[in-house]
């Protein structure tokens, strides 16, 4: 039976299964559930950034060490790493709290679980596991739940899912730029508590083998809410979903940049995994809404290393100021996943002059900005203010397009500053959110 606690009603819930398997032909490894429970706190004052906690035996010769590797603001802090007495017992269950006062935000914390041999520090491998996040959903008024997954493989939602998913290219701890997806839930409250059989708000990712996991757990708020308390159930144990969805996860790159003769634009991509996939589409467009194909590239199929793309498309005698470019990875069963859009202006001028342009402006939605063509494929910052200075909103790249999006939808009406840096130069532009 689970309980809930009374002043943390509604409460996300994380799973995280593990279903060991061995990549080998002659042996396969039968799913087990971990267990979380007895942590200690063995450095670090207790729910400060780096410090670590051991939870022993989890599956009878390993050890987990969990980390408190970042959080987004320093009003988000840890109230207990392992929630015992909601939820359910075995899980790892660490309860966050937003205690600021700032209403259109989105915070987190980001966890690092590392697997290792029983009592000690030695870094241990699982051959494989799943991690499933369980009801993602919000408080029914201006609250969404949020989970970032990194350095997965796969992903499963239930076919009518009320989960949104986006790629992201996050600076995780230590200021290593990782790839992974972002689920989103709605602001509808699905359920009253930790329910596991609410399929449609929840997803299953998948690791190959490795000993360490990261991952963030995080909300968004548009207005005021007393229910900024989450805790996050992280459970080892395996779900089964009615009518699933499963794609693969490869890209962790897309680049688009205008070459410097204005003549082709230069698109390249990463992945850093590849299972059964057949070729990737470069899909065009000079509205954003009709797509068209500019070109195929054939993928290497089935890899597990970091894999690097690049295609050039000519667009002389084009007419058009703006092209949108996205990304279509197709697997040879006919599955496919689209990419973010990628946009391209054309504009006049001198493109090297160390300045942005920010459009549409006012803007709704999906900002789009346009760097010099010098800070191109190199590492960049960009960062939203509201006019007395506080950062809204920050977004940094390892390989800036020449055109970057950032989705603003969650912002108040008003003005804004946007700041770009790179290389020691920055630009900055003002902007009307309505």
């Amino acid at each position: 039976m689970k309980t809930i606690l009374p002043s943390i009603r509604n409460l996300a819930v994380l799973v995280l299964i593990v279903s060991s398997f061995s990549f080998s032909s002659l042996v396969a490894q039968t799913n087990q559930e971990l267990i979380f429970k007895n942590s200690s706190r063995i450095s670090g004052s207790n729910g400060a950034n780096g410090t670590v906690y051991r939870f022993p035996l989890i599956n009878g010769t390993h050890d987990a060490l969990v980390k408190i590797a970042g959080r987004s603001h320093s009003d988000v802090r840890l109230n207990n790493i392992d929630q015992s007495s909601s939820g359910y017992n075995n899980a790892f269950q660490p309860q966050v709290e937003y205690t600021g006062s700032t209403n259109n935000i989105s915070w987190w914390m980001e966890f690092e679980i590392t697997f290792v041999t029983a009592n000690t520090q030695t870094l241990q491998t699982i051959p494989g596991f799943k991690a499933t996040a369980i009801d993602i959903d919000g408080d029914n008024s201006t609250l969404n739940e949020w989970v970032s997954f990194y350095s997965l493989n796969a992903y499963t939602l239930e076919n009518n899912s009320a989960v949104t998913v986006t790629n992201v290219n996050d600076n995780l701890a230590g200021n290593i730029m990782t790839a992974g997806k972002r689920f989103d839930g709605s602001k509808n409250l699905y359920t009253a508590g930790v329910d596991t059989a609410e399929t449609s708000v929840m997803t299953t990712v998948s690791y190959n083998t490795t000993n360490i996991i990261k991952l963030r757990v995080g909300g968004t708020k548009t207005a005021n809410s007393s229910m900024t308390n989450r805790m996050y159930s992280i459970w080892f144990k395996n779900f089964t979903y009615l009518a699933p969805i499963t794609l693969p996860i490869k890209l962790s790159a897309f680049n688009a940049v205008l070459n410097n003769n204005s003549k082709r634009v230069d698109l390249s991509w990463t992945t850093e995994y590849e299972k059964n996939v057949s070729h990737f589409i470069i899909e065009r467009s000079t509205d954003g809404v009709n797509y068209s194909d500019a070109g195929m590239v054939f993928a290497y199929g089935n890899t597990s290393d970091s894999k690097h793309y690049s295609m050039h498309d000519n667009i002389t005698g084009l007419q058009a100021t703006v092209i949108y470019y996205r990304l279509r990875s197709v697997d040879i069963d006919g599955k496919n996943e689209l990419s973010n859009i990628r946009v391209i202006r054309i504009g006049k001028g001198t493109e090297n002059s160390v300045s942005i342009l920010t459009y549409p402006n006012p803007v709704t939605s999906d900002l789009r900005i346009t760097v010099p063509a010098n800070w191109q494929n190199k590492r960049a910052v960009y960062e939203i203010f509201q006019t007395n200075g506080q950062v809204v909103k920050r977004v940094e790249t390892g390989s800036s397009s020449q055109t970057e999006s950032i989705n603003i939808s969650n912002l108040a009406p008003g003005f804004y500053i946007v700041k770009v840096s790179c290389n020691g130069e920055t630009a900055q532009q003002r902007v009307v959110k309505q």
